[in-house]
């Protein structure tokens, strides 16, 4: 009698369609990991417009209504589209974000770290993302940086009570349309800020229902737990999320446990990259008292010694300068040692006089492999890539992908609906996305047909910009968007917590 029924639906839902001067997608036969970490299921799906219409359980081909394209998924595997929970880029300039689609992208969240550059104009950056057209969906968050710039702050820290209220007030009225705050307290100026302040921001943030993703203030293993400590406190108020966890200069599985234990204690969820080297600006490495090209002018002058023997002990500490390769600036692709030695300086001597706090990004070879590997196992970790298209690190082409290539597939570290869960359906219930990171009827057609054992990681760090191979087809908002190595089309939006 039951399927008698189903069949009976099933033909009425058919004959529906072939009425409908409408398109979309079959997709038959099918192992559909639906993103809640259950495991594979054979299935057919159907995509009607953005929508994810209907879901056949077992081996029967669906019939194909008419406009419909039909698609043999020859026993291969269905995902949802995979969620970014921390990149970078500029939309307006590499609209496509060709890097993302091609490891199984669909969705990225922007304004991290910090730095939201649309805050002045958020109305008017989303109206010139519609426009120009983009390729996965962007989730906008809010720079607690640029609120700091915003208000005038700046360094100072100690904000008047009316750059403070200033401050809530922007954020107040950006955060129905954002999906939260994101803080970068290790960078400049942020890391001027002090607990009231962020306490008082993280109410506003949780009086919305908003989540805070923080770059925390200092990753150094001896500094993680109190760093994560100062969040604990803004967790009172805000859900907070813990941006591209890492432990500088930790190592092991038992120091990785620890951790974990550490993070199990509280209600905070975060996300990792699978590299072993950091990237960001070199700035990084100069002191809170030389942030700025203006202030290391001055103390050029004054403490220009203090200033050399800080920059010397602080690249020693990280490994030496055969562990920072220049990523941007006139010496992108070589090593801090390979520029010291081409210009026959000590290298210190080479971050102050020839590069700057603003001269270069780089990458920071500081992170335990094993310690790594440890950590992605904690239930309340997820996945992102830290990446752009223009980035010199392999994470921006190859996150994703080296997560199934290496974690699923070489190393056994997640079974697929493990890691498809992280970079899915609990990344999409981090953010609070309505209707994504799960295959169901109803929600958005984000979807990835793919064989997990031809998915590889092509990027590295001397060829970081090589796009990933295996996700055959990419749906964004039920567009096919990727087919084989071909990607055409802009069919992401700016997403909203209101409707997305």
């Amino acid at each position: 009698m039951k399927k008698l029924t189903y069949l009976l639906i099933s033909s009425l839902l058919f004959s529906a369609f072939i009425h409908a001067e409408v398109s979309g997608y079959i997709i038959n036969n099918v192992q559909l990991v639906d993103g809640s970490g259950a495991e594979p299921r054979l299935a057919s799906v159907i995509i009607t417009n953005d929508k994810i219409q209907h879901i056949a359980w077992g081996k029967s081909k669906l019939p194909n209504p008419n406009n419909y394209k039909s698609i043999d998924g020859k026993n291969r595997v269905l995902t949802p589209g995979f969620i970014d929970l921390h990149a970078h880029g500029n939309p307006l300039t590499h609209g496509q974000f060709a890097n993302f689609i091609a490891m199984g992208v669909t969705s990225i969240s922007l304004g991290q770290d910090g730095f939201s550059r649309y805050i002045e104009d958020f109305e008017g950056w989303r109206g010139q993302v519609a426009d120009s057209g983009v390729g996965v969906n962007l989730i906008p968050f809010i720079g607690h940086g640029s609120l700091r710039v915003i208000a005038g702050i700046g360094q100072n820290p100690e904000p008047k009570a009316a750059q403070l209220n200033n401050m809530l007030d922007v954020l107040d009225k950006f955060l129905p349309h954002t999906f939260g705050m994101s803080t970068g307290l290790e960078y400049n100026p942020a890391l001027f800020a002090k607990t009231d302040e962020l306490l008082a921001l993280a109410k506003k943030v949780g009086e919305h229902n908003r989540v805070i993703m923080s770059h925390m203030r200092n990753e150094d293993d001896d500094q993680l737990f109190k760093s994560i400590d100062e969040l604990v406190q803004q967790s009172e108020f805000a859900r907070v999320h813990i941006s591209h966890l890492k432990s500088v200069y930790g190592k092991g599985a038992f120091r990785a446990q620890e951790i974990i234990k550490y993070i199990n204690q509280y209600k905070m969820t975060a996300d990792l990259y699978p590299y072993n080297a950091s990237y960001t600006g070199i700035a990084l490495l100069f002191p809170k008292w030389a942030k700025t090209q203006e202030q290391v002018n001055k103390l050029n002058r004054t403490q220009k010694q203090a200033l050399l023997e800080h920059l010397k002990n602080r690249v020693l500490s990280r490994n030496g300068p055969e562990a920072t390769l220049l990523g941007s600036g006139k010496f992108a692709g070589l090593t801090l040692k390979q520029v010291a030695d081409k210009l026959n300086k000590p290298f210190e001597s080479v971050l102050l006089e020839d590069i700057g706090p603003h001269g270069a990004s780089a990458a920071y070879f500081i992170m335990d492999n094993e310690l790594q590997q440890h950590l992605i196992r904690a239930p309340w970790l997820s996945f992102s890539s830290d990446g752009s298209p223009t980035m010199f690190h392999p994470r921006g082409y190859g996150s994703f992908a080296k997560v199934i290539d290496e974690y699923v597939n070489k190393l056994g570290l997640l079974s697929l609906p493990q890691a498809i869960n992280k970079m899915t359906g609990q990344a999409a219930e981090i953010l609070r996305l309505n209707k994504r990171g799960l295959i169901k009827e109803g929600h958005y057609a984000d979807l990835l047909l793919f064989d997990p054992k031809q998915v590889k990681a092509m990027a590295s760090y001397e060829n970081p910009h090589q796009l990933s191979q295996g996700f055959e087809y990419v749906w964004v908002n039920g567009q096919l968007i990727k087919q084989g190595s071909d990607i055409k089309g802009l069919a992401g939006k700016v997403l909203s917590p209101k409707s997305n």
